[in-house]
């Protein structure tokens, strides 16, 4: 049933097969999933057609300088004549947001959405308000070098499971998509591949796939390894730990299998941790998660 998602997403994100299969894992282990690439790269298509096919209810909040907190939210209206406030829920009210271009907003207004994706719920002055379940943000940022951007603070990022980038299509991608016609235009031609229903149980199942003492051992040296050494500016934290269990939990039970292997981990790995870490010598061009890799012998 997961490939058969996965082969639909592929109709619609041409030449991006393992971009859409992390994107699934993330989905799968009840993260939030943040897209980082200039426009025109396909993040609204991704995010779009995702919805669609699992039958989410799905939200679009274009985030700007002027974007209030309520905006996101929701607002308490006095109701003169029951003489109390009723609470209106705003547009995070749903089970897949994307939240297109997070960095133009305000730091007050992410602070707002990502605390409410953290706790999944919405407090205010009329009570506590769970948000939907299945919950899952997809938000997008532009470089930090565009103009009129408020970079995530490295608190806040931490708060998304996974990092994606796009990035340009193949040549033979590209070529089909200057040829066909619009992708979301097409999307409409084609029936959902899950309901919400099925895409709980896929979460639930996916928690339950084996994580040996091994694979374990392998997770906490990465762990270990980006605290000890002088590279980063700090270490992962056990929350990042956990993301990296659950990721690779995720991604095994994509792959159709009921335990993670060491690749499932090296895949996953730059996703999870290369917006966690920020490299603090600059001698080479590697990556956070490279630098790991190169650092951590494999579990036999």
């Amino acid at each position: 049933m997961i490939k058969t998602l996965q082969d639909a997403l592929n109709k619609i994100l041409l030449g991006k097969d393992e971009v859409i299969k992390l994107a699934i894992t993330c989905l799968l282990a009840n993260g939030h999933l943040l897209l980082e690439d200039i426009p025109g790269m396909g993040k609204t298509t991704l995010s779009h057609a995702l919805a669609h096919f699992t039958g989410m209810k799905y939200r679009r909040i274009q985030f700007t300088s002027d974007l209030l907190p309520s905006d996101v939210l929701g607002i308490s209206v006095f109701d003169i004549t029951k003489q109390k406030f009723h609470f209106h829920p705003g547009p995070i009210f749903s089970q897949l947001i994307l939240a297109d271009e997070i960095n133009r907003a305000t730091p007050k207004t992410q602070s707002a959405l990502l605390e409410a994706m953290e706790e999944r719920q919405v407090t205010n002055d009329t009570g506590t308000h769970a948000l939907p379940i299945p919950f899952f943000v997809i938000a997008t940022q532009n470089p930090a070098h565009q103009t009129g951007t408020y970079p995530l603070p490295e608190s806040q990022l931490d708060r998304f499971l996974m990092r994606l980038s796009i990035g340009y299509p193949s040549p033979d991608a590209e070529r089909r998509l200057l040829m066909d016609e619009e992708k979301r235009r097409l999307l409409e031609q084609y029936e959902p591949v899950a309901d919400t229903t099925q895409l709980l149980e896929w979460q639930n199942k996916s928690q339950q796939v084996i994580v040996s003492a091994p694979i374990l051992d392998y997770i906490q040296a990465f762990l270990q390894a980006s605290r000890i050494h002088d590279w980063f500016n700090h270490g992962l934290s056990p929350r990042a730990g956990r993301s990296l269990v659950k990721a690779a939990q995720a991604y095994a039970f994509v792959n159709e299998r009921d335990f993670v292997r060491p690749d499932d981990v090296q895949t996953i790995l730059p996703a999870v941790v290369n917006h966690r870490l920020v490299v603090r010598k600059t001698v080479d061009k590697l990556s956070p998660a490279d630098r790991l890799l190169n650092q951590v012998e494999v579990p036999v």
